[in-house]
């Protein structure tokens, strides 16, 4: 009965919720949109022409927006383990990027050309520990973190989801070892009730160039 009162309340929430709505009335797949259209545009990221990967990209309404954002002269890599209904202007690569062979395909598609942008919304399949899950959540951010950190440009960004509890503070002193600036963001579309922050690292500490 708990469970069923439980998602009830989602189920109202969900259908009440403005950017939903939004979300279906301009096309783009899920209410996530608005988080990165919000911080992309705060924070300057995803520039016509940039070149962005995108880590656990399902349903793609980050993509979507990115996409958007680069035009025709970019170019965005979608990677989830999830299958991604196609997005004009998008190369969507299925498969686990733990994975060594995933991560493979993944740099094959870059042809070795370093990116202006590394975008992460990953998260781990529930167990239901919070301990667990919060670990979990925290691995995925560092292997994104090290993914940036290797293929970025030097005035390179990273916009990473991370969930507030353990971990969390080593994790963004992380990031401040390989960003000249790091910044944290709630937009508007993230629920008053979620842990979820986004870091925003920018400058690759001891790069130069582009």
């Amino acid at each position: 009965m708990a469970r069923s009162k439980s998602s009830s309340a989602w189920l109202k929430r969900h259908v009440t919720d403005p950017y939903v709505r939004k979300a279906s009335e301009e096309g783009y797949r899920s209410r996530a949109a608005y988080k990165l259209i919000e911080i992309a545009k705060r924070d300057r990221l995803a520039r016509p022409g940039d070149s962005i990967v995108d880590l656990g990209a399902a349903p793609g309404s980050w993509s979507q927006a990115l996409s958007e954002r680069v035009g025709r002269a970019g170019r965005v890599i979608a990677v989830d383990l999830l299958e991604i209904i196609p997005i004009p202007g998008v190369t969507r690569i299925c498969g686990d990027f733990r994975e060594e062979a995933v991560l493979k395909r993944l740099e094959d598609a870059l042809g070795g050309k370093k990116l202006d942008l590394v975008v992460s919304d990953m998260a781990p399949n529930l167990s239901g520990v919070r301990a667990t899950d919060q670990a979990r959540s925290i691995h995925l951010c560092e292997l994104a973190l090290e993914f940036a950190r290797v293929h970025l440009k030097p005035k390179g960004a990273f916009l990473v989801k991370v969930f507030q509890g353990a971990g969390y503070p080593e994790f963004l002193a992380a990031m401040r070892g390989v960003f000249v600036a790091v910044s944290s963001r709630k937009p508007g579309a993230s629920r008053g009730d979620s842990k979820e922050m986004y870091l925003v690292g920018k400058g690759l500490k001891g790069g130069t160039g582009p």
